[in-house]
């Protein structure tokens, strides 16, 4: 059977794979806190037809003969640069300036919270701070829940995290609590869970344990919160449509090669006619 046709399908499967992920990154391209993927191919081991012969006094080396299988997939990338900042307004809304996620869970996660950069948070009837999916907000120092005190009427968040409330008698008081921040190592190493939210492996941080710091840290290098803000996707449509292209071209180039060699297939077992 003729190596081309198995590298033709290689090639079909792996354009198919790449119009997976763009068709994914167009499709979250307004969706707050999105990181944006990429597929990277590799070659297959090629079969050598004929080895390397060294050179001698009477003859020069001849190099190597090889027939490359085709093409898998290398990695499929999350790439994390920031995202374009959307005003808001509401002052809980907060957008990490620089690296750093959310730390967010239920009750019983607070020691392994999941990470997200979608910081649209609103405060619940008890006073908690919680995301959209109602999961708690953490804070900064493993503190656990950010929880509003009753007899605050209103308050605003400090680039560093911290929660400055307005009392009913109209006086300014530091609530004690500060919105927390993960630096992580490698966040391509994330695992996508959904609902824009992360969580950690062991190729995303060198120790299991979820520390959540403080933001604008500078031994740690977390970023700062911006309140009345949200972070957008990162997705770029122009290099979407530019990548979608390619990839179309490409698998439409994979079927034809298919195409050719089930042509000189044909051509083959008509010779005994």
């Amino acid at each position: 059977m003729l190596r081309s046709l198995y590298s033709g399908v290689s090639g079909m499967r792996g354009f198919q794979t790449k119009l997976d992920v763009i068709g994914n990154n167009i499709a979250n391209v307004n969706t707050i806190g999105f990181k944006g993927s990429r597929v990277m191919f590799k070659d297959i081991l090629s079969q050598t037809v004929a080895g390397v012969s060294a050179p001698d006094e009477n003859r020069g080396g001849v190099n190597a003969q090889q027939v490359g299988l085709g093409v898998s997939l290398a990695a499929i990338d999350t790439v994390h640069t920031a995202g374009s900042a959307m005003t808001t307004n509401v002052p809980t809304d907060l957008r990490v300036n620089g690296d750093g996620f959310f730390a967010v869970g239920t009750l019983d996660q607070v020691d392994a919270p999941f990470l997200t950069r979608a910081g649209n948070f609103t405060v619940d009837p008890t006073r908690n701070l919680v995301n959209a999916e109602g999961l708690h907000v953490m804070g900064a120092d493993n503190a656990g829940p950010i929880v509003i005190p009753d007899d605050i009427v209103s308050f605003s968040i400090s680039q560093n995290g911290d929660i400055i409330g307005v009392n009913a008698d109209g006086e300014t008081v530091n609530t004690g609590q500060k919105i927390g921040v993960v630096k992580v190592v490698n966040p391509a190493g994330l695992e996508k869970i959904g609902g824009n939210l992360y969580q950690m492996t062991a190729n995303a941080n060198p120790e299991p344990e979820i520390v959540v710091g403080a933001p604008g840290d500078p031994e740690t290098g977390t970023g700062t919160l911006v309140s009345g803000q949200l972070e957008m996707s990162n997705v770029d449509l122009t290099g979407e449509f530019t990548e979608m292209i390619i990839a179309q071209r490409g698998f439409q180039a994979n079927s034809r090669i298919i195409t050719t060699s089930d042509q000189i297939l044909q051509e083959v077992v008509n010779l005994k006619q």
